[in-house]
């Protein structure tokens, strides 16, 4: 008898530490949020999604991560907040969706004449670790990507300047100054309101890269687009992480997540070039037309937006920044460009 006593003491301590293992076990598998403010069926929701994937494999299921799309857990303008909030642990989405919080970082989207999605994302990511700038000092910056040329859309043909008096367009941060001297009336609204909007008449023209046409499926509700690549400008994106989740992993980890984000900034641009073709070919399909200016309106496009620029740079003045030596070094960068 006291020996099944003993058995069965013995067999409840076992099967105790193999709860205590389990729980362990469950306890060493980090658990992250990811919220992206881009659809499921965007490239650059599926490129975040394979990102993920990568820093599971890599830590062999040490790190999982959650991702919450289209704007589900935080909406795009409240994503960053929302990181340094521990509303999500990770988050994407555009620094210009939240004008002059980033002031540094504006220098990125103005109109310098990025010519490809490749250029646009070194670019500003090159320029964020040249730079430092103190505005991202409260999140752990993951790495930073920018879409191609931002063309115009409209419901009707632009061929010249003159064709864009008053009408209604689309635009964020930057672009929306872009939009004011080139005659139009900029409407501020994020990407994900911008087919209804043109569907219903709210904005006659949207200025963004022409990923969006298929991305966003905006080809749809548009008749042309006007390939201004000589004011080509871009929108800077973040991927970040709150500060206290990234200072709490293990050595390990924050390894493998700096290897593999270096890696997606690669991926990123590649997506970027590779949607633009698609957004180009999606929107021939539909019958929409492509306007290209000839090198004399081009250089009106350009002459008209230099107040962008040094406007930008005056404001920041004053404001006690200094964003000169910022703006030579993404002019240099883009003079200098080479793929990477």
């Amino acid at each position: 008898m006291k020996t099944k006593s003993v058995i069965a003491m013995t067999l409840v301590a076992l099967f105790s530490c193999f709860l205590i293992s389990c729980k362990k076990d469950k306890g060493q598998v980090i658990e992250l949020s990811y919220s992206v403010f881009f659809p499921p069926t965007h490239v650059q929701c599926k490129a975040a999604v394979s990102w993920a994937q990568e820093i599971e494999k890599r830590t062999n299921g040490a790190v999982k991560i959650n991702i919450f799309p289209g704007g589900t857990l935080t909406s795009a303008n409240e994503c960053y907040s929302g990181v340094i909030k521990g509303i999500s642990d990770i988050g994407m989405s555009c620094f210009s969706y939240t004008k002059g919080r980033f002031p540094e970082m504006e220098a990125v989207d103005l109109p310098l004449g990025y010519r490809n999605g490749h250029m646009a994302t070194f670019a500003a990511w090159e320029y964020y670790k040249a730079m430092k700038p103190k505005e991202l000092d409260d999140v752990k910056v993951l790495y930073i990507h920018a879409h191609g040329p931002g063309l115009l859309h409209a419901k009707k043909d632009i061929k010249k300047l003159e064709d864009i008096k008053g009408m209604k367009i689309r635009s964020t941060g930057l672009s929306a100054s872009i939009v004011t001297v080139l005659g139009g009336t900029p409407v501020a609204m994020p990407q994900g309101e911008t087919y209804e909007s043109l569907q219903k008449g709210v904005v006659d023209a949207t200025f963004a890269p022409i990923e969006t046409l298929k991305g966003w499926r905006q080809g749809e509700v548009v008749k042309s687009t006007t390939n201004c690549y000589s004011i080509g400008y871009t929108t800077a994106m973040f991927k970040v992480m709150n500060k206290a989740k990234w200072d709490a992993l293990p050595e390990d980890v924050k390894k493998v997540f700096t290897e593999v984000n270096e890696e997606w900034v690669k991926v990123h641009a590649r997506e970027w070039d590779t949607a633009d073709v698609e957004g180009k070919k999606f929107s021939d399909g539909l019958g929409n037309r492509y306007i290209e200016l000839d090198e004399a309106e081009h250089g009106r496009w350009r002459a008209a937006v230099k107040p962008v620029i040094s406007s930008y740079i005056a404001d920041k003045k004053k404001a006690g920044l200094q964003v000169q030596k910022g703006i030579d070094f993404l002019q240099n960068y883009i003079r200098n460009y080479k793929e990477q």
